[in-house]
């Protein structure tokens, strides 16, 4: 193995993996089988904050605040969140196409000074053309990530810079850009950014802008092709998928086929119609996975759910040790970050922290060790 290679599998082998958690279906459970026109976006703040603290127990670092019409705004969500809570970190997902990148700034940064820094961005090109006509955008769907690699060049210049913001593109222009709200952190200068996407423009932002490209799961040996370029820029690679996992396999099969069995003929049409309006290059080939007769992809990764709840109800599912073995072959490949979901959120929740969690961690203590003893 070429050493370059060896010393980058080395360095994502000592590295401890981190895990967040979606808050997308707090208050309603199943609610990625509805269609989305049929989803309140009011919040339950209660059970929001409930989620979170229960996130924290769990040994959740992020939850994530999701976009989408259907939704509450992402920003204030996280902004109130972070007024009712002490340690839990926010992941707020944003568009480039919603707001100026100058606004973005002062809102991240306004939140980051509520919080002590406890906020990070999920930059998302966003699915449906009809959606962005909602907001008043009507840019050509495959021009999005040229518009998003402007907002994201103008919004770290804010961050990585004292001086007056300058930028002339074909998206935006900024003259003298100032802010008066820094971003407020003990520990970063700038909120640490996740760039989702499975495209091959998606892989070219992610390794200019983002911390971390956040995408949807494949088999890990067909994963490792794709993500080699990806990490040796040095971007992390995380995983948006969800999980159902129980002490032994049968219970996680069976609380997986259980899952999906009251879901109907109207979940499957929200889904479709779904595909139909959907230019998201990840969303649409695990969408189209789950119209095939295989519900698995290999014998821990699990497509039964998607056509009823959606592309990210693709699931690690099986024992605490089997999961737990399907992250380090993640791992393996290079793979640090996992952003889940749960059928419902907080039993999975629990049952991640008490059987896989510590599980995990043994594992990465192991393997250190052995690394430390080659070398």
């Amino acid at each position: 193995m070429h050493w370059k290679l060896r010393s980058l599998n080395w360095l994502n082998m000592t590295k401890t993996l981190r895990f967040h958690w979606s808050m997308s279906s707090v208050g309603e459970e199943l609610k990625g089988s509805k269609a989305r026109n049929q989803v309140s976006g009011v919040p339950d703040i209660d059970k929001h904050i409930e989620f979170c603290e229960h996130a924290t127990s769990c040994g959740i670092e992020h939850v994530l605040t999701a976009f989408g019409f259907h939704r509450t705004d992402p920003i204030a969500l996280a902004a109130a969140l972070s007024m009712k809570t002490s340690k839990i970190n926010f992941l707020v997902a944003c568009r480039s196409g919603v707001a100026s990148p100058t606004l973005f700034v002062q809102q991240i940064n306004s939140v980051s000074a509520i919080s002590n820094g406890r906020v990070c961005i999920n930059m998302v090109a966003g699915h449906s053309p009809k959606e962005f006509r909602f907001y008043g955008d009507m840019l050509e769907p495959n021009k999005r990530y040229d518009r998003t690699d402007e907002f994201l060049t103008i919004c770290n210049k804010f961050w990585n810079t004292q001086e007056p913001v300058n930028f002339a593109g074909d998206y935006y222009t900024v003259e003298n850009g100032t802010l008066n709200t820094p971003f407020v952190s003990d520990s970063r200068s700038a909120p640490e950014i996740y760039l989702g996407g499975k495209s091959e423009r998606a892989f070219e932002l992610a390794a200019k802008h983002a911390s971390c490209l956040l995408t949807l799961p494949d088999p890990p040996q067909e994963m490792r092709p794709k993500i080699e370029k990806l990490l040796k820029s040095g971007t992390d690679v995380g995983l948006l998928v969800s999980i159902i996992t129980r002490e032994t396999r049968e219970e996680a099969l069976e609380a997986a086929y259980s899952l999906i069995e009251p879901l109907g003929d109207s979940s499957l049409k929200a889904h479709k119609d779904f595909m139909k309006n959907s230019v998201s290059e990840a969303f649409n080939s695990v969408l189209h996975l789950g119209q095939n007769e295989k519900d698995w992809l290999c014998p821990y990764l699990w497509v039964g759910a998607v056509p009823y709840l959606g592309a990210p109800s693709i699931s690690l599912v099986g024992s605490y040790e089997e999961v737990a073995q399907a992250l380090m072959e993640y791992k393996d490949i290079g793979v640090t970050q996992f952003l889940f979901m749960g059928w419902p959120d907080k039993e999975e929740m629990s049952h991640f922290a008490s059987g896989i969690l510590p599980r995990v961690r043994e594992m990465e203590t192991s393997n250190v060790e052995s690394i430390r003893t080659l070398n």
